[in-house]
């Protein structure tokens, strides 16, 4: 009995699958040679980079026992103990960590436990992730994703990681500029809570089933949480920035690549065609729709 010889389609999928990977992992080393640039080492090997290295690593182990059993269950939660992870190892491993190196690592780290376990239960609750349905039987194109999500924790919390392991942490003590990036952190943070707990209780309401939210602060922002989202990345950026110096400014990255991915890839721009989809003929979604921002919250009625 002879195998089939695969198909034109899925034979383009795979070499799109490995050209990406490819492109990924170069942008992920760029990342970690600029990011580098005086910065602490360790054994001779800059911090940073080790740092970026690690996080494609971890995605790689997880991916291998995944792949086997084919299942996503644990996509989101890894991404979240890799922002743990190597957030508290650098700061044990920084040869003079200060308080600002506390203060960044802490407020990666609350953020991706409360990320990782509110996407977990998430899962949990559905029994499987409907983003890899079609992908999990695909070594090559599974793998992508787990690539792609090294990238995506490396530049979101590049402009933590890089203040973290500059030299110059030290000598910048914490001023007004730690304090303000601090509340905006914590707006941030309080807003994206919010808005994911007003969505799920909505969810939990079976006469719900169907609708669309427009209460709390739904009523003010069609996307309260990525506002939120965004919000917190800007106050890691400003606690940073103090530290930053020459190439190591491409922590700019981190809030700019989150603004980009949830505004222009793959938050806004995909939930609100599925909502137009499913509800744009409906004269009260497109009121909603026409009279509440897409993303900033209204502060009048």
């Amino acid at each position: 009995m002879t195998t089939p010889a695969p198909s034109a389609a899925t034979t383009r999928s795979s070499r799109t699958s490995l050209i990406t990977i490819v492109v990924v992992l170069v942008i992920g080393a760029l990342l970690a040679v600029a990011g580098s640039q005086g910065g602490a080492t360790i054994g001779g090997v800059p911090m940073f980079a080790a740092a970026v290295t690690a996080a494609f690593a971890i995605q790689f182990l997880a991916f291998v026992p995944a792949a086997i059993l084919r299942s996503e269950r644990f996509f989101d939660l890894t991404g979240s103990v890799t922002f743990v992870v190597i957030s508290v190892a650098l700061v044990l491993l920084a040869p003079a960590p200060d308080l600002r190196s506390v203060i960044l690592a802490a407020m990666v780290i609350v953020w991706a436990l409360r990320l990782g376990s509110f996407l977990a239960m998430r899962v949990h609750a559905a029994g499987s992730d409907g983003r890899f349905d079609e992908i999990k039987g695909s070594p090559l194109r599974f793998l992508q994703v787990w690539v792609i999500q090294g990238l995506w924790v490396s530049v979101t919390a590049a402009a933590a990681w890089i203040a973290i392991s500059a030299d110059a942490g030290g000598s910048a003590p914490t001023d007004w500029l730690t304090i303000v990036g601090v509340v905006v952190w914590a707006v941030g943070l309080t807003i994206e809570i919010v808005a994911d707990a007003q969505k799920s209780a909505f969810r939990s309401d079976a006469r719900n089933k169907g609708e669309f939210i427009r209460t709390g602060l739904w009523s003010r922002s069609r996307h309260p949480n990525y506002f939120g989202e965004i919000v917190l990345w800007v106050g890691v950026f400003l606690v940073a920035a103090p530290v930053l110096s020459g190439w190591q400014w491409i922590a700019i990255l981190s809030p700019v690549f989150v603004i980009l991915l949830l505004t222009r890839v793959s938050g806004i721009p995909l939930l609100e065609a599925r909502a137009d989809e499913k509800w744009g003929e409906r004269a009260d979604y497109v009121e909603y729709r026409d009279t509440t921002p897409v993303l900033i919250p209204k502060l009048g009625r």
